[in-house]
């Protein structure tokens, strides 16, 4: 007992001595805040490409001879109002000029359009004359027609008469003056059988065509025809420069029916030979190129040199294979004045004109060509 309390005694006086040897605590030390700034991530740009070095110029390889283009088949030559052509020589002139004009073409106009007036066709209206044709339906021959043909050099008349049995003669008139163009028509007129007559007015000063059979009226074009004046003045242009009407020559014809105008495009087929009562006889055969598309209705007209290219022969087709043919038949001699059948015309009226536009007579039992 008495040596735990010695023990006892020690450590209490073990633990005065260490409270009195430690030091007084002192102000407690501030530790300065230490400021702290935090750092969002950013995304790292990829360093700069470093440019490739400049290729070396390299020689460029001489270029390779082009081959030569394939050649082109020229297009058919289409004659139109609507550019001049230069002078054409009459008929009878040298071929060495007419081989110049051959090769004047134009582009042409669109069917809704009416070709411009141009100058510079040589023309040779033919002189007067009474002419017959055979008139044929499928072959078979008909009653015999005639044209009535005058020109005094200013003026013309045309009458054509086709006589039908049971029905009357269908009469077909135009009538008017020639100027710079050729054949200038001022009236033209339809007599079907005992039915009254249907005219179309070409009135030149208002430029309009108007008609009997409706109110509407068209514009009148510088050369511009009706369907049977057509005939003479495409004669009239053969005439005038026959070597310029190649095969596949088209040219571009404005004509007036008794209610409507159209465009149309006729194309030189060949010299053919065509037989008449009185035997073969040359021709140059001209055909009409479908006027729009689905057009059946056929129309081809042959113009015979040794008949001053009067037209030996008319031929029209009809959509269901009907063919209503004029063959030359000959010529009447004008009252007190010795006949000359199957004689070629001398004379005419010559002059120059801008191109005109081209239709065939209409066929006796159809309504329109």
């Amino acid at each position: 007992m008495v040596a735990v309390l010695i023990v006892a005694g020690l450590h209490w006086c073990a633990m005065r001595w260490i409270d009195r040897n430690r030091q007084p605590a002192g102000a407690p030390v501030e530790t300065p805040p230490v400021q702290i700034e935090l750092l969002t991530p950013k995304p790292i740009a990829p360093p700069a490409p470093t440019p490739p070095a400049p290729p070396k110029p390299v020689a460029p390889a001489p270029p390779k001879p082009a081959a030569p283009a394939p050649a082109t088949p020229a297009a058919a030559p289409v004659l139109s109002a609507a550019t001049p052509t230069p002078d054409a020589p009459a008929a009878g002139s040298g071929a060495a000029a007419s081989s110049a004009q051959a090769s004047e073409v134009a582009q042409a106009p669109s069917p809704a359009s009416q070709p411009a007036a141009a100058s510079g066709d040589k023309f040779s209206v033919p002189p007067s004359g009474e002419l017959r044709y055979d008139t044929l339906v499928n072959g078979m021959m008909n009653q015999t027609g005639t044209i009535h043909w005058t020109n005094d050099g200013q003026h013309y008349e045309m009458v054509v008469s086709i006589p039908l049995p049971f029905v009357g003669p269908y009469v077909y008139s135009s009538k008017g003056h020639i100027d710079g163009f050729g054949i200038a028509p001022e009236q033209y007129s339809e007599q079907r059988g005992r039915r009254a007559a249907d005219i179309a007015i070409f009135n030149r000063e208002t430029k309009q065509i108007v008609y009997t059979k409706t109110p509407q009226s068209q514009p009148l074009a510088d050369g511009a025809q009706d369907r049977f004046s057509v005939v003479m003045q495409l004669a009239s242009l053969v005439r005038g420069a026959p070597d310029k009407y190649k095969p596949g020559v088209t040219r571009q014809f404005s004509v007036t029916d008794n209610d409507s105008n159209e465009i149309w495009p006729i194309e030189t087929v060949g010299d053919e030979n065509v037989q008449t009562r009185d035997g073969f006889t040359g021709a140059r055969h001209f055909t009409r190129l479908p006027r729009k598309e689905g057009d059946r209705r056929k129309l081809d007209i042959w113009l015979a040199p040794s008949l001053g290219w009067l037209p030996v022969r008319i031929l029209q087709t009809e959509p269901n294979g009907m063919q209503i043919e004029l063959l030359w038949a000959g010529r009447l001699a004008p009252p007190g004045t010795p006949g000359a059948r199957g004689a070629p015309d001398q004379g005419g009226t010559s002059g120059t004109r801008n191109a005109s536009e081209e239709y065939l007579p209409a066929a006796p039992q159809a309504d329109k060509p």
